[in-house]
């Protein structure tokens, strides 16, 4: 049974009810997860809160050395930790290995906090007053993740929640947990206090205790739609801070002018890489004009030379799916793409790999004549499905993505300078590729959409992340002229 961690070690806790982990390229139940009641989610808060005091005064030199050792020790089992993810996930160990490399990323920026923490001071904002400011931690924060990225996502909230001087209790999903024990076992190898890190496993009993808490005051969260904005209304009205990302229709943007073979390995790349399931896969490419004849025929030559077999297997070009459930909703996707009038050019169902029959395994699939009516096009997939729509012109193209209620991530191909400047100005997404199909900024700016991609004013990491962690102090200073003017302290005189 997979345990939680408190107060620095493994928990049995006092499960009274738990789940099933798979490994999904067999279909076996490989492990099983107690789910945390309400008690156990306070004693991980208490622990939380009893640490926060003692490492909110710690010094940031001192927790830059933990970060740092911590930085070392996920380096060298980056390839563990990469098998795991890819056991109870299901993605590719390329794919996993590529999902650590991005955590870390995180880790490495939040080993800077020396410098990411300083304040500001103004002298003499009137006569002998000075002013300054400083930020300050929130006590204890949780952090809610999905399945699709057990590692990165964690390591996007933790490291950073930490490095300001919270502490923080982590509710991972419950259907690829394992990883999140192996991060904080590394954390507490580091160095890292007892307390500091926590790990409780659970459903949404574990959830609603976090988010109504008076003792958490803050919560992040990566997920649905539908649950992002739950949790961005529960938490608030228990006066927390709140950071949600939310589900996305990505879309990638392509005119004739652009260089269609790089076009066509960004879309199967982005399109199928991690079996679709992740929030800034491209789920929809926006052909212009006539640029639809040049691109599709390279791109179902790419797609006929994808293998799809088991993450671990090194010949896989995409894995399983998560679970059984979400292999049937997919392919229920696909039969309503066929039922409602889009032409397949590629077909995922019924895929059969030798030896893992049982496996939940869809392969990659392409719609064509797709329109903005179309279930598939409205609804959040998140699986290996492509979708085309076909636009006349770029303008239209345009006004196709801003339609959309998502914002999370957009593209555009073209060798078009002015094109690109123009789609980058009005497109109403938070962020945006040119001739880079998955725009995810790198550890040192933030991540985040807009519109119904993401709930609560902070996108997360980087220094929006620094912000979310912290609140500001003004501090207003005033002194005298000094009592010891033109008295001798006896200090020595620089000769």
């Amino acid at each position: 049974m997979i345990t939680h961690w408190i107060g620095g070690k493994a928990h049995e806790g006092h499960p009274v009810s738990a789940g099933d982990i798979y490994d999904p390229s067999t279909g076996q139940v490989v492990d099983r997860v107690g789910y945390a009641t309400v008690g156990d989610v306070d004693d991980a808060v208490a622990d939380a809160l009893k640490a926060f005091g003692e490492w909110r005064d710690s010094s940031l030199t001192a927790r830059a050395r933990i970060l740092f050792t911590y930085r070392e020790l996920l380096s060298r089992h980056a390839d563990d930790l990469a098998r795991m993810v890819s056991r109870q996930h299901g993605k590719t160990f390329a794919d996993a290995q590529g999902e650590v490399a991005r955590g870390l990323e995180v880790v490495e920026f939040a080993c800077g906090i020396p410098h990411l923490l300083k304040g500001d001071f103004s002298v003499n904002v009137s006569r002998n007053i000075d002013t300054l400011t400083i930020r300050q931690p929130l006590g204890v924060v949780a952090g809610i993740t999905p399945f699709n990225f057990p590692a990165m996502v964690p390591m996007w909230m933790y490291p950073m929640a930490i490095a300001t001087g919270n502490t923080f209790v982590l509710k991972p999903s419950e259907k690829d947990p394992s990883i999140s024990l192996m991060l904080a076992e590394l954390f507490t190898e580091a160095g890292l206090p007892s307390g500091v890190f926590n790990v409780i496993h659970g459903d949404k009993v574990a959830v609603d205790r976090l988010l109504t808490h008076p003792d958490v005051r803050a919560v992040s969260f990566v997920g649905s739609t539908p649950v992002a904005r739950y949790v961005h209304q529960t938490a608030t009205a228990s006066a927390k801070r709140v950071q949600a990302l939310a589900g996305a229709k990505n879309h990638m943007v392509v005119l004739p002018d652009a260089d269609m073979d790089l076009a066509a390995d960004a879309a199967v790349s982005a399109g199928f890489g991690s079996a679709g399931e992740r929030c800034m896969a491209i789920s929809v490419l926006v052909l212009v004009g006539d640029a639809a004849d040049a691109l599709l025929p390279r791109i179902e030559e790419r797609v006929a030379r994808l293998k799809v077999g088991p993450g671990l297997d090194p010949g896989s070009d995409m894995g399983p799916l998560v679970t059984s459930q979400h292999r049937d909703r997919v392919v229920g996707y696909i039969d309503k793409g066929i039922e409602e009038g889009a032409t397949l050019l590629a077909d995922g169902r019924g895929i059969q790999v030798a030896g893992h029959e049982d496996g939940f395994f869809v392969g990659p699939t392409l719609f064509d004549h797709v329109t903005a009516d179309m279930t598939i096009y409205r609804d959040e997939i998140f699986g290996p499905v492509l979708s085309v729509v076909r636009t006349e012109t770029f303008e239209e193209a345009i006004r196709l993505v801003n339609g959309n209620p998502w914002g999370n991530g957009t593209a555009v191909f073209t060798n078009d300078g002015g094109a690109a400047r123009t789609f980058q100005t009005e497109i109403q997404v938070g962020m945006v590729g040119v001739n880079v199909p998955i725009p995810v900024p790198l550890s040192f700016y933030s991540f985040g959409g807009w519109k119904e991609s993401i709930f609560g004013d902070h996108a997360i990491y980087g220094p929006e992340g620094i912000h979310f962690y912290t609140r500001p102090k003004v501090v207003i200073t005033r002194w005298s002229d000094p009592i010891h003017r033109g008295v001798d302290l006896g200090f020595p005189q620089n000769q």
